[in-house]
């Protein structure tokens, strides 16, 4: 009995630790992703290391390699925007607010994709199943938030998802090497009210 007792206290515990190393990596995920975004996926590790409050052996010992934590955090990046669709439409006042905060999500993520492929260059079968994810999963969901859209009657046009993700992914490509005044965001939110039903 007391052995079952200690087994049972020694899962509980097991469980316990986990779930806090669930917890902090996904807080070292949200730190580097939100440092992606202002300083792109070459920004120092101790950057990352500050924002998240950690040591930077904390980050080393998740993620040996610069790819490694590129990779991890593209991951991340795909897990959230694809739980983000559901989730605006049911919090936002219209389907068309929930595309445009989405998509402002989905930007925000294209600053680790653009990365992406430098940092997976010795391993181009990693990067095509990366690739396959990112559409497995965003896809479905941008549809989903279209179809309620047109549903709604807040968008004149049948544009596809693809479409739409690839016209996205285009005004926002080489945004680094652009014009310091160059904000792909105002570029965007012109091409969502294009597709605006406007009465």
């Amino acid at each position: 009995m007391l052995v079952e007792r200690g087994a049972q206290v020694g899962a509980g515990e097991s469980t316990a630790k986990r779930a806090d190393a669930r917890r902090n990596e996904k807080a070292l995920l949200d730190a580097a992703a939100a440092v992606f975004v202002t300083d792109g996926v070459d920004a120092p590790v101790r950057r990352i290391a500050a924002e998240a409050g950690v040591g930077m052996g904390t980050i080393y010992r998740h993620f040996p390699t610069r790819a490694d934590l590129v990779v991890a955090v593209y991951r991340h990046q795909v897990d959230a925007c694809a739980e983000a669709g559901p989730a605006l439409l049911a919090s936002e006042e219209s389907p068309f607010e929930a595309l445009r905060r989405w998509v402002d999500l989905f930007v925000d993520f294209l600053v680790t994709k653009h990365g992406l492929a430098a940092a997976t260059r010795n391993d181009p079968e990693g990067f095509g199943a990366l690739h396959g994810l990112f559409l497995d999963r965003l896809l479905p969901v941008l549809d989903e938030i279209l179809a309620a859209a047109r549903e709604a009657g807040q968008i004149t046009v049948d544009v596809p998802a693809l479409q739409l993700l690839r016209a996205i992914g285009d005004v926002c490509a080489g945004a680094e090497r652009v014009d310091a005044g160059y904000d792909p965001r105002i570029t965007i939110g012109l091409l969502l009210d294009g597709c605006r039903y406007s009465r």
